[in-house]
């Protein structure tokens, strides 16, 4: 059964950093591309934030982020990870780990909470 289990989120003080893990099981890992997600506000739609290919881990990012926010990824360890830097109120959200395939497979994680406060 496939499973993405995101951790790492938190609260955060302006400035600081985060990494959040998502930790994949019940497909190929190496095959999908990972994205990372986030929703800001109920109702409002999910932004993508950040996005890994599956081959040769070519990244992009949203351009709020650029600068601020690593995606990587270790195949061995099936797992995507966001590290977050310099962060601003405006980063809290929750965060959503996401697995794509060239095939139309389409997976979600449950989300984890980053808070942005003073």
């Amino acid at each position: 059964q496939v499973q993405l289990v995101e951790s790492g989120g938190g609260l955060v003080q302006p400035g600081g950093s985060l990494r959040l893990s998502c930790v994949a099981s019940g497909f190929t890992f190496s095959n999908y591309a990972m994205n990372w997600y986030r929703r800001q506000a109920p109702g409002k739609e999910r932004e993508l934030v950040a996005s890994i290919s599956s081959i040769a881990g070519s990244t992009r990012y949203a351009d709020s982020v650029k600068g601020r926010f690593t995606i990587f990824r270790d195949n061995a360890k099936n797992t995507v990870y966001l590290q977050m830097n310099s962060l601003k109120p405006e980063d809290t959200a929750v965060y959503y780990c996401n697995a794509r395939s060239g095939y139309g497979n389409n997976y979600w994680g449950q989300g984890t909470q980053v808070t942005v406060s003073s």
